[in-house]
């Protein structure tokens, strides 16, 4: 993969990113995975006891997408859309002369938000086929037989993940939205870079801190107990996924050059930016025939939905901080974060430690 100089994510994001080329309509994409396999013939279980309790953990977790999940559930979508379109019905007297959205009917609001529920949970199904894509290859090349054995686990919980998602969709929701290609081009990056702790920082931190963040919102608000159920069971596998990126990675990066903890800064900053504009769901109002520059830039930048978007950093941002790039070159990244609002989430707890509470009882 090309390098870049240091703190330059607009260079990077050129560099690595939308570089392959992607056919919508085709059901299959191809990316080229640079990682090499690395072979380890050091065995010892427990080399790295933290690695080690975390794969016991997931061990005696593994649940049964097709078993433990009431799919007998009936799901109104309709009823699902009022939390939606919420923040957004509250802007309607704001809107720009010549706004489509003045012509809206309650049913056309309605349509909004069972589009943005499907919008959303289908960016969650290429996420965690994402996840499960990135996993491989870690486990592929990472060179610590705890992190191997761990990452199998995972492994194994993002196909249980892809599954259950496609199946609410195509059950409940009437099917999912392409990949959204702001996560299309990181998924890419992430599989084409050949230093496999980008793939943890890429995936583990970022990909997956904001999937737990936002999976619990989503989880608080949806009246549908399927639904909240399902995102129950993953979370608990989620929380583990990130403790686990920040475990390896705070060793990792205690031993890196400056130089190479800048581009990793720059790294994650570029994959904040791509993720906020996952968010932004253009494609929902693309399919709904909204094409009103003014309209956009009021519903992408009303307070409610810029909360939203900062909200869906809480995980990311202390574990930034736990690994140590949060602060270093002269807190280059915590500046940035400032900018993006979102700096104040440093005091959270990291996930190294608080993904215990997130682990599933009798009675989840």
């Amino acid at each position: 993969m090309t390098t870049t100089s240091a703190l330059d994510p607009d260079r990077f994001m050129h560099a690595v990113w939308g570089t392959t080329e992607f056919d919508s309509s085709s059901p299959t994409h191809e990316v080229d995975d640079a990682a090499p396999a690395m072979f380890t013939w050091d065995y010892e279980k427990g080399a790295r006891p933290q690695l080690s309790r975390l794969y016991e953990k997931a061990k005696g977790a593994q649940w049964n997408a097709e078993t433990d999940l009431p799919w007998d559930t009936d799901v109104d979508p309709e009823a699902l859309a009022g939390i939606a379109t919420a923040g957004f019905r509250a802007l309607t007297d704001r809107l720009p002369e010549g706004s489509p959205l003045q012509r809206w009917s309650d049913a056309d609001w309605v349509r909004f938000g069972v589009e943005t529920q499907r919008f959303a949970i289908s960016q969650f199904l290429h996420g965690e086929q994402g996840a499960l894509l990135v996993t491989a290859k870690i486990v592929e090349s990472v060179p610590w037989i705890d992190a191997k054995f761990y990452g199998a686990t995972q492994v194994m919980d993002e196909a249980r993940h892809v599954e259950v998602f496609a199946k609410y969709l195509d059950t409940k929701l009437e099917g999912a939205y392409p990949i959204n290609n702001d996560l299309r081009s990181l998924l890419d990056a992430l599989m084409a870079d050949e230093r496999w702790d980008l793939s943890y920082l890429g995936m583990q931190i970022m990909v997956e801190g904001l999937a737990l963040a936002a999976f619990g919102l989503m989880r608080t608000i949806t009246p549908d107990p399927l639904l909240e159920q399902l995102l129950r069971y993953v979370m608990a596998d989620e929380a583990r996924h990130v403790a686990f990126g920040v475990v390896s990675l705070a060793e990792v990066y205690d031993g890196l050059t400056a130089a190479e903890i800048a581009d990793r800064q720059a790294f994650a900053f570029a994959t904040a930016e791509a993720l906020q504009g996952r968010l932004r769901q253009q494609e929902v109002f693309e399919r709904l025939g909204v094409d009103h520059p003014e309209t956009l830039e009021l519903l992408a930048n009303n307070p409610m939905q810029q909360m939203y978007q900062q909200m869906l950093f809480s995980k990311i941002v202390p574990n930034l901080k736990k690994i140590g790039l949060l602060d270093a070159g002269d807190g280059w990244l915590r500046q940035r974060f400032g900018e993006l609002g979102i700096l104040h989430f440093e005091t959270a707890a990291d996930t190294s430690a608080d993904y215990e509470e997130f682990a599933l009882t009798a009675s989840p």
